[in-house]
């Protein structure tokens, strides 16, 4: 006689619900449970983007795609190739989705409401028969012939278990007990906290290639500088955009270790110090006769160059033709070369995202199963794998979803 084989997914977020539904439609006949702590299901996808959900990125080159991920670029190259960001689009867009790009490349939703994606699937899970219960708090599971699952005062058993619970410490504890490591969670994705004159009172300027860079001696006696580039947003407690983002997520661990206190370095205008040099004395030759306040050569915001001048001591009536050696020498470092002292890290609690996890080499990422327990499946941020902002963190769970759902789908 035929029995009905049991999927539990422990999460009810994106990578939970991404492999419960690929599961069913891979087998029709399994029986599949997604257990959610929350009052709702999708929290994140709810909140993301603004409220937008940026659902991924079009960034259709995997090679290129994996360069996003701090943690999880070598292990996410396989399943990339088989189930992408392009993948992503067609899906969404098969179920009745459709997404559009902005300039920088994120995909959202035509609807630009996170409730398109929320709406969709739900949707499918209701199409598929899965059950959904909210306000299941996890207590603890057992392995053996098959697994048992403790929820508030209840128990369920099923044959398969998926944990995509997210950054939740209460099952990354559990899952440390049944012989996995875990990789300590510590945060990604943070702004910095800087009171320096140079930015005083900027909040709000933008500045677009700027490159930045944590000193080898204050990056735990790692030999490599950390660098980044890209655009930078001045704000009232410090700096902000997605250059400074993506230096927080390449450095996470590194800026943990410092207590978040630590010197950057910045190059405010994509030169080396000489060619800032050289192009202050070329210009100083043609804007001799202008006052300093109205010296333009460099692609800045007027309050951002008016600031230099003020840490350099440089009046802003000084004429550009009295500018020294030493004033175009001090410009050209303060450009190219600023060090402001961090003193501590802002993080978007909203959209909180952490480096850590369920440990990458514990899990085969040809069907997203853990190595130590059988049947036992990974997807989404319980993994030790994280990204830059941009869909990026998305996308690893709908990969990471489907690649589980189809292998137990495969095996029901």
């Amino acid at each position: 006689m035929h029995s009905t084989k049991k999927l539990i997914v422990i999460g009810g977020g994106a990578a939970g619900f991404f492999a419960a539904i690929t599961a069913a439609e891979s087998n029709p006949d399994l029986s599949i449970t997604i257990l959610e702590q929350g009052l709702e299901v999708l929290g994140k996808v709810k909140i993301s983007g603004g409220g937008r959900c940026n659902v991924t990125h079009t960034c259709f080159d995997v090679k290129e795609l994996v360069k996003f991920y701090p943690r999880g670029h070598k292990e996410l190259l396989s399943p990339f190739y088989r189930f992408n960001c392009e993948h992503t689009v067609d899906w969404f867009e098969n179920r009745g989705v459709q997404l559009k790009t902005e300039e920088d490349g994120r995909m959202f939703p035509v609807s630009n409401r996170s409730q398109s994606i929320i709406d969709c699937l739900t949707e499918q899970t209701k199409l598929l028969n899965i059950q959904i219960i909210k306000q299941a708090k996890v207590m603890r599971f057992e392995t053996g012939e098959n697994f048992s699952v403790y929820y508030n005062d209840k128990k369920i058993t099923a044959d398969y278990l998926l944990i995509a619970s997210g950054s939740n410490n209460t099952i990354w504890q559990l899952l440390k007990q049944s012989g996995h490591e875990i990789i300590k969670p510590v945060p990604s994705l943070f702004t910095f906290n800087i009171k320096e004159e140079l930015i005083k009172g900027l909040e709000g300027i933008s500045l677009n290639n700027v490159r930045l860079s944590i000193n080898p001696e204050t990056s735990s006696g790692q030999a490599n500088k950390i660098i980044t580039e890209g655009p930078v947003l001045i704000t009232h407690t410090g700096l902000s955009g997605p250059a400074i983002l993506k230096l927080s997520a390449f450095a996470a661990r590194v800026l943990h270790d410092k207590k978040y206190q630590f010197e950057l370095e910045i190059n405010w205008i994509d030169m080396s110090t000489d060619e800032a040099i050289q192009k202050l004395k070329t210009e100083k030759e043609a804007q001799a006769k202008k006052q300093a306040n109205n010296f333009s050569p460099f692609d800045m915001p007027n309050r951002f160059w008016l600031s230099v001048l003020n840490v350099n001591g440089i009046s802003p009536q000084k004429l550009v033709a009295d500018f020294s050696k030493q004033d175009i020498q001090n410009i050209a470092q303060t450009l190219t070369k600023s060090r402001l002292k961090v003193f501590s890290k802002n993080t978007n609690k909203d959209e909180f995202v952490t480096a850590g996890g369920v440990s990458l080499k514990e899990v085969d990422f040809k069907t997203m199963e853990s190595k130590i327990i059988p049947n036992l499946y990974f997807a989404g941020e319980v993994l030790d794998i994280d990204a830059v902002t941009g869909g990026f963190n998305f996308q690893a769970a709908w990969t990471s979803g489907f690649i589980a759902g189809s292998d137990i789908g495969s095996k029901g």
